[in-house]
Formats: C-alpha cells, sequence, structure tokens
C-alpha cells in the first residue's frame, strides 16, 4: 500500500469514527428506543456475551433502534458445517451492511479449547470475517435463543414483524444450504424498513457445494470424548465403557471385518477424557492407532496442538496404504518415505481426505506422540467439494 492509500484509509476511517460518534440527545433516544423495542419483544436478545471482537458491544434491540436488520449466527470455529456457510455470511456483510444488515456472529464453543479469544481471533482472519462477533463461552445466548433443541450453524433473521412485534423472529434456518432462501428473507426484511435495493442484484459469487447425486449412508458426525459416548455410542469397543472418565485403558482391535460404520476402533493405551481421548504412551512405531470404516468424501478432524508447544504428526492411511495426491485433504504432507501425515501445531480443524468422489474406505489414523488428541470427526459429499 502506498502512503497516499495509507492516508486515504486513515482519513476514511477518522471520518467513520465521527460519523459513528452520537451526540449525547441521540445516543439517549435510541437507549430509549431500545428499551421500548426489547419491551415489547417476542424473542430474546444477545445475552450472557463474555467479549466482542471486530467492534463494540451491541444489542439486537439497539441495532433495531437504528433501523437495522439484525441476522444472528450461531457457529464455532471447529464446525465444518459452520465453516462452509461462511462465505455467503460474509458475502451478504459486504453486500447489504450499507443497506442497514447488521450480521452478529455468536461464537459458542463445542469444545473447551474454543473458548480461547485467540483461536477465535484466528478463525475471524482465517476466514475474512468482518462483522461483529460476540464470544458466548458460557452458551447463555446459544441456550436461551435455542431452547432444548440447539444446533450448529443456526441463523435467525431478526427485525419488526408483520404482526406488530418490534422485534421478532422473520426467518430461522438450521444448518447449512438454502442460501438462496436466506437472502431472499434478508432482502424482503430491508425492503420492508424501507431500504432501496432495486440498484442491488441478488445472489453472491461464492461457490455453494451441491448434492446432487449424493449417495445415502454418510458417516455421521462422530465424538470422542466421554461426555457425547456416555449418551449416544460412537465407540466401537466395550472396553471404552467399561472404562471410565480419566482412566487409562489398553485397547485391543477388533478384526477389520468386524468393524461396523459410524463407530470407531482403538488399539493400543489411550486416556479417556471428558471431550477427547489422548495417546498414552510415547511409541516408536506407530503401533498404537484410531480407525473406522468412513463413507463420503471429505473427512475432516478436531486436533489440539501439543501442551508443551512442539509440533507431532499423526500418520494418514486408507485401506491399508498411505494417502495418494488426488485423495488428501489440505492438511496433509508426505515424507521421504512417501508416508502421508499432519503436522500438528495449534488447535483447529484438520483436513485429512478429499477423495476424487464418493466412496466407502477404512481410515486409520497414529502417531508416536503421547500428545495426540482426538475431539471429532465430521465427514462430507458434496460433489462440488467440501
Amino acid at each position: 500500500m502506498t502512503p497516499e492509500q495509507e492516508q486515504a484509509d486513515a482519513a476514511e476511517q477518522q471520518e467513520q469514527q465521527e460519523q459513528e460518534q452520537l451526540d449525547p440527545a441521540e445516543a439517549e433516544r435510541l437507549r430509549l428506543r431500545a428499551e421500548e423495542i426489547s419491551a415489547n419483544a417476542t424473542v430474546t436478545d444477545v445475552v450472557g456475551i463474555n467479549a466482542w471482537l471486530n467492534g463494540e458491544e451491541t444489542s439486537v434491540a439497539l441495532e433495531l433502534a437504528k433501523g437495522n436488520i439484525v441476522l444472528v449466527d450461531f457457529w464455532t470455529y471447529t464446525c465444518i458445517n459452520c465453516v462452509r456457510t461462511l462465505p455467503f455470511l460474509t458475502a451478504w456483510d459486504e453486500k447489504y451492511r450499507d443497506h442497514g444488515l447488521v450480521i452478529i456472529g455468536i461464537h459458542s464453543p463445542e469444545f473447551a479449547f474454543e473458548e480461547r479469544l485467540e483461536n477465535v481471533q484466528g478463525a475471524i482472519d482465517e476466514y475474512d470475517i468482518e462483522y461483529l462477533v460476540a464470544i458466548d463461552n458460557d452458551h447463555v445466548s446459544f441456550r436461551t435463543f435455542q431452547g432444548a433443541r440447539r444446533f450448529w450453524p443456526r441463523k435467525y433473521l431478526i427485525g419488526p414483524t408483520p404482526d406488530g412485534s418490534p422485534m421478532g423472529v422473520l426467518y430461522d434456518h438450521i444448518g447449512e444450504g438454502d442460501y438462496h432462501e436466506t437472502e431472499i428473507a434478508i432482502r424482503q426484511a430491508l425492503e420492508a424498513g424501507g431500504r432501496d435495493l432495486s440498484n442491488v442484484p441478488i445472489g453472491v459469487e461464492v461457490e455453494a457445494p451441491s448434492r446432487r447425486g449424493q449417495p445415502t449412508g454418510q458417516t455421521r458426525e462422530l465424538y470422542m470424548g466421554w461426555r457425547r459416548n456416555s449418551g449416544r455410542p460412537y465407540a466401537g469397543q466395550d472396553a471404552y465403557y467399561l472404562s471410565s472418565l480419566g482412566a487409562v485403558t489398553q485397547f485391543v482391535d477388533v478384526a477389520s471385518s468386524q468393524r461396523e460404520h459410524n463407530r470407531w476402533y482403538l488399539e493400543g493405551l489411550w486416556q479417556i477424557e471428558e471431550e477427547s481421548i489422548v495417546h498414552a504412551r510415547q511409541t516408536d512405531d506407530l503401533e498404537d492407532y484410531v480407525a473406522l470404516i468412513i463413507r463420503g468424501r471429505t473427512v475432516n478432524l478436531v486436533l489440539t496442538a501439543a501442551d508443551n508447544g512442539q509440533p507431532y504428526d499423526v500418520f494418514v492411511e486408507i485401506d491399508g496404504r498411505w494417502l495418494f495426491p488426488n485423495e488428501a485433504g489440505a492438511h496433509i504432507q508426505w515424507d521421504d518415505e512417501g508416508r502421508s501425515f499432519i503436522r500438528v501445531t495449534e488447535n483447529d480443524l484438520y483436513r485429512l481426505l478429499f477423495l476424487p468422489e464418493w466412496s466407502e474406505h477404512e481410515l486409520k489414523l497414529s502417531s508416536n506422540s503421547d500428545q495426540f488428541r482426538l475431539f471429532a470427526f465430521t465427514f462430507g459429499s458434496y460433489v462440488g467439494g467440501e
């Protein structure tokens, strides 16, 4: 960037800040209007937030008092379903921000390590998120909005409703997909508020994954920790359930022919934790492993970095061999012996497989490190990508 461009950007930012600084009388008017909106609302507001990123603290009622429409998105950065929706959210933010759309991404972590602000900020930077992100580490907003049936991702479009409520849900969408329908709902809400979108074409230039021709039977999301497995079994061995939380257990894998789909299997010494399983010893020859049958095109795994900050490697095989380049996910590397592996350096979602077509395989992961900690596998079957 040239000095002239930097100077122009600085001037633009200063002008924007001056415009955003309200005089006391206007600020008081908005506060009173927001209180009135809240008192007559038919939906909760954002509550219990630990921190705000990408901007100053706000509320749905205050944004509505300013004449805006609010899109609330519940997400967490290791959820692959959430990650797939982010390009659409960032595109809508860029497209409709100046027309009265305010997006609040409420980050409600699924795992404890996702509570760290630096991890969330890293995801914000990675995915070019410029809209507000509210940190909901205690799941207060997550529970208040969604009640007993809670999902990642989930979007609520909030504004004045046709029945006269000044603050209600105009549109509610669970999971991925229906992006055109969601954008139409956004436009209708903005236009109902008097925004002129006649020169704003509908649609965003984002490659939406397609489910055309997707076979049935994709592997479900698989969790490794005790808390999830105590309610819905994902582990394929009785030894897991005969053990206890915090116990270090010697596992003996079953024969390959005995493995069931939608289960995972262990070999070697492992410790069972609340949200994860941990390789409980250092080894020399990758003799301890996790194995499972997978169906789909893409495989992702949530892992955490070593406690001492040193990288460690996890080796990845399918059907008893190392990966070919056209099967590899974004994080796969190969060593001098041609072995496929990922290098774990941070707490994140790691992309293991991106197969040429939907298929069934036996996946095996092994590491010599006693820092190898697994949280959850996720899978995809998209024709157009992940």
